[in-house]
């Protein structure tokens, strides 16, 4: 295992930017937040913990970074916990480097809707990417993926896709396929999720930002800008689902959560894919 750097070189960052979302059908509806999100290097935390005066693990801070709040929920190193999963299934040179795109606690409060783990090989490349997703009915569920021969496009994009195994809103079937579209965190970052079903896309999220260094000026910055903000995205979610209601959406019944936490997906993970075999 690699140790964290100086300060000075920390990969870990805070990416500034805005979450999106826009539901094509079958009713039109928008939503556009300002948010940031830490990018944390799991080799770095302890680092950034001792460094930084607003940043703690596992214990009360303004921003702090808790193992349990990912993963199995399991109050151990998250480090180990994901060395152990990514070997489970093959992938152990990946685990040179795993950098976790998430929220951090806030005032001792986080809800991660949504958490991007970027595993890297030893020689730098991108060698898995694991989207940890929890719903506000406290179930969480991951989706493995390991990243093709080819890597990112020419654009320095990763496209990975899987059908949708875990409920996450009352508004949306089960039945669908996700298809990720990653531009890696660098000088800034891109997470977009279009979701589609048997009729095509009926809906896209994004989250776009920028980078800046880790820093006690930065965090209170963001503190300042963005006040309570892990709160607030909560609360937004439950805001727009009464929006959703008022105008007519359907409810899908919650199904019990999938039996193993995480999917690890093939490249014909999609739904569409599962269909064309029967």
């Amino acid at each position: 295992m690699s140790q964290p750097s100086h300060s000075a070189n920390w990969a870990s960052a805070l990416y500034e930017g805005v979450v999106t979302h826009h539901r094509l059908r079958p009713k039109r509806h928008k939503l556009r937040y300002s948010v940031f999100s830490f990018l944390l290097d799991l080799d770095e935390i302890d680092d950034l913990s001792s460094r930084l005066r607003l940043f703690s693990r596992n214990r009360f801070n303004l921003f702090s970074f808790h193992d349990r709040d990912h993963a199995d929920g399991a109050n151990t190193n998250l480090r180990h916990r994901m060395e152990t999963l990514l070997g489970r299934h093959g992938l152990g040179d990946c685990a040179h480097k795993i950098r976790l795109l998430c929220y951090p606690r806030l005032l001792g409060f986080v809800f991660n809707p949504l958490s991007v783990y970027f595993c890297y090989r030893a020689d730098a490349t991108i060698g898995a990417v694991l989207y940890e997703v929890s719903n506000t009915f406290g179930d969480r569920h991951s989706y493995l993926i390991p990243v093709g021969e080819h890597g990112l496009d020419d654009k320095g994009v990763l496209r990975q896709s899987c059908a949708k195994g875990f409920y996450v809103s009352p508004f949306i079937d089960m039945v669908a396929d996700y298809h990720f579209r990653i531009r890696v965190p660098g000088e800034n970052v891109a997470v977009t999720i279009r979701e589609t079903d048997a009729k095509g896309a009926f809906l896209t999220a994004a989250f776009v930002g920028d980078r800046n260094a880790l820093s006690d000026r930065k965090l209170f910055g963001a503190f300042i800008r963005y006040p309570l903000m892990t709160l607030k995205v909560v609360a937004g979610i439950h805001w727009e689902a009464l929006h959703l209601w008022r105008k007519g959406m359907t409810f899908h019944k919650r199904p019990a959560p999938p039996q193993d936490a995480v999917t690890y997906v093939l490249e014909t993970g999609t739904a569409a894919a599962q269909a064309g075999k029967r």
